[in-house]
């Protein structure tokens, strides 16, 4: 039997690239890179991470931390904003509208106790309306998503809390398309800033896929992602890394 990470090599660097150190079986059904329980699942909007995320907590029963429930508050001033065809709004594509040290908290303190309370964000109010108990059993992979989530994958491998980071993408006039339909039944903004904003996201997705593969984050479809992290792999498989 061959396990998948003894195969994957995951991006630091454009001019390296580390292998891991070892590979034990995790006591929830994945397979722990260097004792790591953090599965990274970074990734343009729109790009299925967490409809992802719900497929792996369905098969594993692995707990979900939405990273983006970590957005600042409207009323935060280190909230960045932008001018989209004359209206002024929060920029929720800036990585900072998003506190990634409460995040990163959060995430230590899920794989350290079990348990960790995490807010419940809503954009279309631009703020925190309450929060939720995440618990996770020992063992257990921890799911970490959210379109900034390649922000922390260094700092989850110093803390050694990594196990995996991937960029969840496909074609961008794909993802271009799952998000408008996402955000228009959602209503998360007016139609025709939705339609302003995909078209730009659209255009500077392979730049945001760019810098998450800097990042740490190894590109990947939800396919490829779900095979890797298959407890049993097929003899012989490779990732796409």
């Amino acid at each position: 039997m061959t396990l998948p990470f003894s195969r994957f090599r995951l991006w630091t660097d454009p001019k390296e690239r580390l292998s891991p150190a070892r590979t034990d079986e995790g006591d929830g059904g994945g397979e722990r890179l260097s004792g790591g329980r953090v599965v990274v699942l970074a990734g343009p909007s729109g790009a299925g991470k967490s409809r992802l995320a719900a497929r792996l907590h369905a098969a594993y029963a692995w707990p979900v931390v939405r990273l983006d429930d970590f957005y600042r508050d409207g009323a935060d001033p280190a909230l960045p904003m932008v001018s989209l065809g004359g209206t002024r709004i929060a920029d929720w594509d800036d990585p900072r509208s998003w506190d990634a040290d409460a995040a990163v908290d959060a995430l230590r303190r899920l794989v350290t106790s079990g348990r960790s309370e995490v807010p419940t964000y809503d954009l279309a109010r631009s703020a925190a309306v309450g929060s939720r108990l995440v618990e996770a059993p020992q063992g257990s992979m921890v799911l970490a998503e959210g379109i900034f989530a390649a922000e922390v994958v260094q700092r989850l491998r110093d803390g050694g809390l990594l196990h995996s980071a991937w960029c969840v993408h496909h074609g961008r006039w794909v993802t271009f398309g799952r998000r408008l339909v996402r955000d228009l039944a959602e209503r998360r903004k007016p139609p025709a800033v939705l339609l302003r904003r995909g078209l730009a996201l659209c255009r500077d997705e392979p730049a945001v896929v760019a810098r998450m593969e800097r990042l740490g984050a190894c590109p990947a479809t939800p396919t490829e992602v779900e095979r890797a992290l298959r407890p049993v792999s097929r003899a012989g498989r490779r990732g796409p890394c």
